[in-house]
């Protein structure tokens, strides 16, 4: 080690695996800021699905062995490198992305992917907005272009991104119905924009949706798991209607047809699809959101970095998830 570098505590991923070989290791040394980029102190960070496929090997992108996973931190500013003219030491922030990796005590950004964190929020609620609030931007505005006074149904209205989905929506003057596996994810999605909350696992909830919207059924569906209900989705639009899909675990077989006479459409959604200026939008109307104060990030499990494998166990197999998972360095 050359003199001076300093050392953090940071999550290291050797070998693409289960939970167990998310590895703590204390001896990682602490990143340096490059041009454009800034050094954050980490307060806070977000877990999120993506991660454990990306770690599992599932993903279409594969990562860079070893690496530190975690794209949304919190915390304050440590450092900067040349040409940041946005940030200084001591401003508090929150990101979208990392260039080291988010599950440690600091956390290496370029600064065109990290914003301000305005006092009304604190690190937990900062470390709940990047993937899931842009990833609710892009599937509404960009992939859904949805309009006030259209209906949305969100399934899985309880978790990370369904409850940022559901905030903007209302924001956005959208009738907004929602899914969820509880009594208590039915109580929190109305609580944070959801107008009609339905449970997932009764056996004629789709009856009771087909009921609330009527004839006309409901114009835009973001779905979290197509791989259960797309055939269903497609049974529920209205005409022109859109299923946005933000996540899937596998294959379904749907008829076709079901989308001929609407003329519907499914449109998938990536966020990481997403350009430099699209980022800078979403990011412009979150920080309005802020402002106005219907952005607030509902935060669920907390654990510390040693409990990593636990929580990527969890929320793969949480039923039921209400609000942000986050990892405190």
């Amino acid at each position: 080690m050359a003199t001076g570098q300093k050392l953090m505590k940071a999550i290291r991923v050797f070998e693409i695996g289960g939970p167990e070989v998310l590895k703590l290791q204390s001896d990682v040394v602490v990143p340096v800021p490059k041009d454009h980029q800034v050094l954050i102190k980490v307060h806070a960070c977000g877990v999120n699905p993506v991660e454990t496929y990306i770690r599992s090997g599932t993903y279409r992108r594969k990562p860079l062995l070893p690496y530190t996973p975690g794209t949304d931190v919190a915390g304050v500013i440590e450092s900067i490198g040349d040409g940041v003219s946005a940030f200084k030491k001591g401003d508090r922030v929150f990101s979208s992305n990392t260039i080291s990796g988010g599950y440690a005590e600091f956390a290496l950004a370029a600064d065109h992917t990290v914003y301000p964190l305005p006092e009304t929020l604190t690190f937990r609620q900062g470390a709940g907005i990047g993937i899931p609030y842009f990833t609710a931007c892009r599937a509404l505005l960009h992939s859904a272009r949805v309009k006030a006074g259209e209906s949305i149904l969100v399934h899985g209205a309880s978790g990370g991104v369904g409850l940022a989905a559901c905030q903007i929506a209302r924001a956005y003057g959208l009738k907004v119905l929602g899914t969820a596996g509880s009594k208590e994810g039915e109580k929190l999605a109305l609580q944070n924009g959801a107008h009609e909350m339905f449970n997932h696992r009764e056996a004629n909830y789709i009856d009771k949706i087909k009921t609330a919207v009527g004839d006309k059924g409901v114009d835009v569906i973001i779905e979290m798991l197509a791989n259960v209900n797309l055939s269903n989705d497609l049974k529920l639009l209205s005409f022109g209607g859109r299923v946005i899909v933000v996540g899937s675990r596998g294959p379904i077989e749907i008829n076709p047809r079901d989308t001929i006479a609407k003329e519907s459409s499914i449109i998938g959604v990536s966020l990481f699809s997403s350009t430099k200026e699209e980022f800078q939008q979403f990011a412009a109307l979150l920080q309005a959101g802020m402002e106005k104060g219907w952005l607030n990030p509902v935060i669920g499990s907390e654990y510390p970095l040693e409990k990593v494998s636990q929580a990527h166990e969890d929320i793969i197999q949480g039923h039921g998830k209400m609000g942000k998972m986050i990892l405190l360095p």
